[in-house]
Parts: C-alpha cells; structure tokens; sequence
C-alpha cells in the first residue's frame, strides 16, 4: 500500500496542488473552474492536503519552502470563501498537523490566523443546546472533531467537546440499538455505508487527537469489522448499496479497518487481511478512479454517476479528499509494521473460507432492518432490507434487491423500478413494495440460502418522504444458489384495485441481449447470463447508453423491462424473476 501511495498517489495529489499552486483563482480540472463551482468545503480541502504535501516532503528538498510559502499564500486567498462543516474540519485539523510540526506561525500570516480562530467554529452549525442546525446525526462526529481539534491548538477548553462527545455517542446508543449499527435517520431506519462506517470515523478521531477510545466505541467498530470482512474480495471493491459508494464506498472500508487495527481490534490474521484488502483498495483507486488523461478522480464521465451531492463541481475537492484518506490510513498500516509489506499470500484461500451467506440485524422492532450477505465464489453479493426514508426511499440504491459490485447495481438518484413491482393504480397513486418488512426470516439448505419476509404495507410513491399504504400486501422469498437468484412476489390485495400499469426493470452491464423465449433474455457478454421473469403480459430488451441508465463505476449497456397493461387486482397475483451468472 505504502508503495502505491507513495509512488502514484503523492505525485498525482501534489500534481493537482502544483497547478492550483501556479493558477490559483483561475485553476480549472477537466473543465470546472473549481474556485467558482461553489464547493462548500474546498477551502478546508485544500489546507488539508497541502499540510500532508507540506509535511511529506523533507525539510532538505527545494520544494519544502515553496510549499510553506504556498500554504501562506493559499490560506490568505481563500480565508473569506465558503467553507462549512466538513472544511471546517479539514482546515482544523490541518492547522493543528502543522502546529504539531512547529511550522504553524510559519505557514500562516498572523491576521489569516486570527480570522480563521473565528471561522473554524462548531458552533456555526451547532446550537447553544447543542442540536445539530439542518444537518444529518453523523455531523456530531464533525463538530466534536472540530472542538477537539480547537482545545489542542489552544482556542478553547474542553468542555465543548466533551459535551458533543457525549451527545454524538448518546445518539449512536439511541439509534443503533441492540446491533451497533447507527441508524443514519432518527428511527426510520436507514442503514447504508455510512450506518457501518460512522463509529470508523469517531474512532479515526479519536485517534487523531490522542483521545482513548471507551469500550462502547470498540464494541460497536468491532461489529462493523465482522459485517466488512464479510465484503473483502480480490478486486478492492467497496461498499454496495446505497448513497455516496464509488470511491468512498472502498475508503470507508480503510477508515473502519484501520482504525481497528489501530486500536487492537484485530487479532493477527484478520490484521494481515485487512492489510491485504486495504492495498487492493489502493491500487484500484489509482488504476481505476483516477483518469490518466485528466490527472483527477472520475466519477461523473465516461457512463460513471455519482449522487448530486458529490456533482462535479466538487471535483478538486474530491480529489483532494479521498487522498487524505489513503495517505492518513496508509501512516497507520505504516505505523503497524507493513511499511513496503507485500499482501499475504494466503488472501485468496483466507476468502474461500468466509461464510457462504451471513444475516446481519440492524433492527428488530415494529419493522425489521436487515442485510443479507451471500458469498459465491468470487461474487459478493448484499441485499439490503432497509428503509431509504427521507429523500432516499424512492431511489433504486436503497431497493430491497441484491447489489453486487460489477454485476448488480442500482442507479444514483434514480428512480426507475430496478428488480421491484411497480403498481400503478387508475387514481395515478404509485405503490412499491420498498420499506415496511416484517418477518424476515432464513433458512439454508446445503448451498441455497433462501430468505423470507412480508410487508404488510407498501410505499407510496411521488414525494419525498415515504408513506405508508395498507391497500395492497407483498409477501417477498428469495433463494441464492451457485450462480442463480430468483425473486418471487405474490402481490395481494385488500379489497380490488384498479391497476392502470404493473412493470419492473432491470438494468444490466452485459451486453448483447437477445429474446430467448417470452419472458427470457439471454446476455452474450458480461457476469450476468440470462434474465427470466414471470406473470408480466411482455418482456423486451434492449441496448441501453443514456442517462439515467449509470451506475457509479460504468455505464448500464441492456435494459429488460417487463410490464402488464390495464386489469383488475382482485386476488393475489404472482411474480417472479431468475438472474443467472457466471
């Protein structure tokens, strides 16, 4: 790992913050005027990873003092430009690496210095009572950061942070119950990446701040240890459902890992693996995320999609902060003893011997949150059973349908009915079967894993948030085998509606799609093989090149949609759909 951040990932990083070094107001990266896209953290971005550059380089070389004198130059320039939350943070800490250096007053004027004591505050998006201003629950592990952070460099005393400390970990306790994981809703039930990844992070700055970690904190990051190591795989590939993956859905697997490692979590041969994942993690990012042509990560060209949150705009800043998570993770593998280490040999037979299919309980109350884990030779394969809740219940990455990293992916922001029913009634409401599961259950036989559940509501679709509708009933099985999982529904509902449209979709990577059969699609290219659904009136494929058919690593290339005219729903009706793949 130490030699693909050392080598590709610091010249790349220091090439873009040469350039910036250079052009300044006017830098543009591929196209985006970055200082005019209104990237709400950058100046804070920026700082950080000049700092790392900074203090990367040997006191010796020519460049050192060009980039102290760089440092002063950029804080000056940028010290009045927007800067929020997580640049905050980013800014903060750099100043305190830098004091920690002896290189503080050196690297920044004394008058930029008094207005950034003012600016990089907590409470600018914290109340007096110590409530988050409009922002989600995870931002009590920024503002605690901050506060920490400002009580080193000597701008205040303790007691903020502390305060912030135990509200942010008063929260985790909340909503995360029985099983650790933290809810990234007040109790709706959205588990993603973040779920898993936020104790990561209160850990990483724990860490970074000398602050010992209370056993509360390592129970919970040892239970998002057990459900990664679930996900580890030969490629590097991260995270696989939900918001805000690509690049930072591989990162949050370092930030988690290390931190454990750091704090002893791992004994001896999940450290190795966790190693041997980490600088797999590494080189894809530079083999895969980082375009040569344009020196910047790519996570908006060529077919790749990203949520509006990280939109291009924000692409300097992207750059700049998925680096400072390689580079800070890979100081900690190198404190550890793997500086220059190559990855254990034995990874690959360590993988073979992982769990073929794990459920791992996010909740259990008036509804069950879930995620299924299915393991097939080199396939891992994630279905979630969670709620999206606001802003994110209609959108396909938070579907109850199995995501695989290359072959089975949902669409950022997307809204089209990936591998789930879509009833529209005559009234023109729209209703899925997406958020309201009940009775999840497993059962495994050899090498089936067959799981279960019912909703006895479904999700009304059209605004923001999801609502309940307790017409129509679903109840859902599952059944993973070796290179096949089929879905069956049997739709049912509580007195007859008038349906105007029944469809689903499925968009693929594979390629050349052809009707085998009514219903059956078969793929020429590709993971996926075939395709077969059953109790809609027609199926039809075709090549597929055009937004919103994008996932976060690659464009779709075939689209199967299946539909049912107008009819009455009087009784259940059946459904069900195969995938096979190689």
């Amino acid at each position: 790992m130490d030699v693909t951040v050392r080598n590709w990932l610091m010249p790349q990083m220091s090439n873009l913050l040469d350039r910036m070094l250079r052009e300044g107001r006017g830098m543009r990266l591929d196209g985006v005027p970055v200082f005019e896209a209104h990237d709400q953290f950058l100046p804070g971005k920026i700082a950080g990873a000049l700092a790392l550059l900074l203090l990367e380089t040997p006191r010796s070389d020519p460049n050192f003092e060009r980039y102290v004198a760089g440092f002063r130059r950029i804080s000056d320039m940028t010290v009045d430009d927007e800067n929020h939350s997580w640049g905050i943070y980013y800014y903060v800490s750099a100043l305190y690496r830098l004091k920690q250096a002896g290189l503080l007053e050196r690297a920044v004027s004394p008058e930029t210095l008094a207005k950034l004591r003012i600016k990089l505050d907590w409470r600018l998006f914290v109340r007096r009572d110590f409530t988050l201003i409009d922002l989600p629950n995870n931002y009590y592990g920024v503002a605690f950061s901050i506060a920490r952070l400002r009580m080193l460099l000597g701008w205040e005393d303790a007691s903020g942070s502390n305060k912030l400390f135990a509200r942010m970990i008063d929260h985790y306790r909340r909503y995360s119950g029985a099983y650790g994981f933290a809810d990234e809703t007040d109790g709706e039930g959205r588990f993603d990446r973040y779920s898993v990844l936020l104790i990561g992070e209160i850990a990483q700055r724990l860490i970074e701040t000398g602050t010992p970690a209370p056993p509360e904190v390592k129970q919970a990051l040892r239970r998002s240890v057990d459900l990664m190591l679930l996900r580890f795989n030969m490629r590097g590939e991260g995270w696989e459902y939900g918001r805000s993956i690509g690049p930072y859905g591989e990162t949050c697997f370092l930030e988690v890992m290390t931190a454990a490692a750091k704090l002893g979590l791992l004994n001896a041969r999940e450290q190795a693996m966790a190693y041997a994942f980490s600088a797999r993690i590494a080189a894809r990012y530079m083999d895969f995320w980082v375009d040569p042509a344009t020196g910047s990560v790519n996570m908006w060209d060529g077919g790749r999609r990203t949520d509006d949150y990280r939109s291009k705009n924000r692409i300097l800043g992207e750059n700049l902060s998925l680096a400072r998570q390689y580079i800070y993770t890979n100081e900690e593998w190198n404190e550890l003893g793997f500086r220059d280490r190559a990855p254990d040999p034995g990874y690959a037979d360590w993988l073979a011997r992982l769990p073929k299919s794990t459920l791992t309980w996010f909740a259990r109350e008036r509804f069950d949150r879930a995620l299924l884990t299915v393991r097939d030779g080199s396939h891992v394969i994630g279905l979630p059973l969670v709620n999206g809740a606001e802003s994110q219940h209609m959108h396909n990455p938070y579907f109850p349908i199995p995501f695989s990293p290359g072959m089975l992916s949902g669409a950022p922001d997307a809204t089209w009915p990936q591998l789930v029913p879509r009833v529209t009634l005559e009234d023109g409401t729209v209703l899925m079967p997406l958020a309201w599961f009940r009775d999840v259950r497993v059962t495994r036989h050899g090498d089936t894993t067959i799981l279960t559940y019912r909703q006895d509501l479904v999700d009304r679709m059209g605004g923001p948030a999801p609502v309940q509708d307790g017409r129509l009933q679903v109840a859902t099985r599952y059944e993973f085998s070796h290179g096949r999982i089929t879905r069956s529904d049997v739709l049912t509902p509580v007195h007859p509606l008038a349906v105007k449209a029944l469809d689903l979709v499925f968009a693929s990577f594979s390629t050349g799609a052809r009707q085998a059969a009514p219903g059956e699609v078969r793929f020429a290219e590709g993971e996926v093989g075939r395709f077969e659904a059953q109790g809609f009136h027609s199926c039809a494929a075709a090549p597929v090149d055009a937004a919103p058919y994008r996932a976060p690593s690659g464009p779709f290339r075939s689209l199967v949609t299946c539909a049912s005219g107008p009819f009455s729903l009087s009784r259940p009706v059946s459904l069900s759909w195969t995938i096979s793949y190689r």
